[in-house]
């Protein structure tokens, strides 16, 4: 997939390193429609047995959702799709040989699942997503947990539920820490965990452990650099999931930056001490740091690739980037499409769009963004955000049940795009039947 208008040849390799959104979205279609009848060679590079889309993570780490209802295998998932799934992960790349280097795939007892090994490409789309941007904070990788994947996400659970079975058990009074939990950074992903986790903590608790009083032991803490919640949001949302926090009992601190992470406290850089049993930091995005000039291709100050308007490298032609871990030109603006999941699905969706235009011999076509907005959901308390561009023109700020539908609609269009309509209603109602039999929290 070099040169536009070029056809490409029947067993064209394509290979996409990264299973994100964007990154399966892409495997699956091009799988379906070409990789079946061996038209294109598809395979996937990803170091997770398991797919779940990022936005539900907070979910996942609150306990609100139980991930083995919404993962997807990859190995099924490709053997139903027709493409390869190639478990491991990317390290390096060889421009000039055209081959991904991907490093040995170790279990949980270290043994080597897959040797270290190089993957031939004749296009490469790069889709590996972002991770925390720490900005090199003291304290960070040692005591604070991030949420970037599914283990992230449990690990930060299991601890949670952990803290409250051992302050039930315990008979000497709680350290001043105990039962804190302080959330560095106030976007999306901070303050939905923190909504979340109001609720999941007192669902927990009410499990037997009454020796625990959620009002009184429980403390969520969000610390956040700018003046407000959400900065990336209007002023008038800001306010009032500022608003809502503040009745749920979680204190919002803004203008606060965090000098360093300590075992038992978060200091600020103006001297003021948070006490904290757990921290996560949700502040601040970067793509791997493996890909800073990886191969000589161009990247950013945060990694990303830096690509043209068709998803093309500057520099080399067959290789792509979407997702998170691209710089991509925002056509009509001065800016960078934004790191959301819109933008991963809408890049995913165009360049298979562009596969099959390459397929008849027809050139790329440029990629133009289409912002519909932000939506930012605070559990089953409410749900807030912004809807512009394409859907009505202009901007229009939502809250409640409505927001709420379109968060909802987002994550349906993730599912349909990978299953098709009729397994994503069947499991949506598996989903139902079974949330009115379980625990509607995690409590391992």
């Amino acid at each position: 997939m070099t040169d536009a208008g070029t056809r490409l040849e029947y067993g064209h390799r394509v290979v996409i390193a990264g299973g994100g959104a964007g990154g399966l979205e892409l495997a699956t279609r091009l799988g379906d429609r070409f990789g079946r009848k061996g038209v294109l060679d598809v395979a996937l590079i990803e170091r997770s047995r398991t797919h779940v889309w990022k936005p539900k993570i907070h979910e996942i780490a609150a306990g609100s959702m139980d991930m083995s209802d919404h993962e997807v295998n990859y190995l099924a998932h490709s053997h139903w799709h027709g493409f390869h799934y190639c478990i491991g992960e990317m390290i390096g790349l060889d421009r000039e040989r055209r081959e991904v280097h991907m490093a040995p795939h170790l279990d949980s007892e270290g043994k080597e699942v897959t040797p270290k090994r190089s993957i031939g490409y004749d296009t490469l789309v790069i889709a590996i997503g972002s991770q925390s941007n720490d900005f090199g904070t003291p304290g960070v990788k040692e005591f604070a947990m991030k949420l970037e994947n599914q283990a992230d996400a449990k690990r930060f659970h299991e601890s949670m539920v952990n803290a409250c079975i051992r302050a039930h058990v315990q008979h000497t009074p709680l350290r001043p820490e105990q039962l804190k939990v302080v959330i560095i950074g106030a976007g999306a992903t901070g303050v939905e965990l923190a909504a979340e986790l109001h609720r999941t903590t007192r669902e927990v608790v009410a499990y037997g452990l009454d020796r625990v009083d959620p009002d009184k032991d429980i403390k969520v803490t969000v610390l956040e650099a700018a003046d407000r919640v959400l900065p990336s949001l209007p002023p008038r949302l800001s306010a009032a999931t500022e608003d809502l926090l503040k009745s749920l009992g979680v204190e919002a601190l803004t203008g606060a930056k965090v000098a360093r992470v300590l075992r038992d406290h978060v200091e600020l850089a103006d001297g003021r001490m948070i006490p904290s049993e757990l921290v996560v930091w949700a502040a601040g995005v970067k793509a791997p740091d493996f890909l800073k000039n990886i191969a000589g291709l161009e990247t950013n100050r945060i990694n990303q690739l830096v690509v043209r308007s068709t998803l093309q490298t500057t520099r080399d032609d067959s290789i792509f980037a979407i997702g998170d871990c691209a710089a991509c030109p925002w056509i009509g603006r001065d800016a960078l499409v934004p790191p959301r999941a819109q933008a991963a699905h809408q890049q995913a969706s165009h360049l298979y769009a562009q596969f099959q235009r390459q397929m008849a011999g027809k050139p790329l076509q440029d990629y133009q963004y289409r912002d519909f907005g932000s939506l930012v959901s605070l559990g089953e308390y409410s749900t807030v955000g912004n809807m512009m561009g394409g859907l009505i023109g202009g901007s229009l700020m939502i809250e409640g049940l409505f927001a709420r539908m379109m968060y909802l609609l987002l994550y349906k269009m993730h599912e349909l795009a990978l299953h098709g309509a009729a397994k994503a209603t069947l499991d949506t109602v598996a989903r139902v039947i079974t949330r009115r039999t379980e625990p509607h929290v995690k409590l391992h």
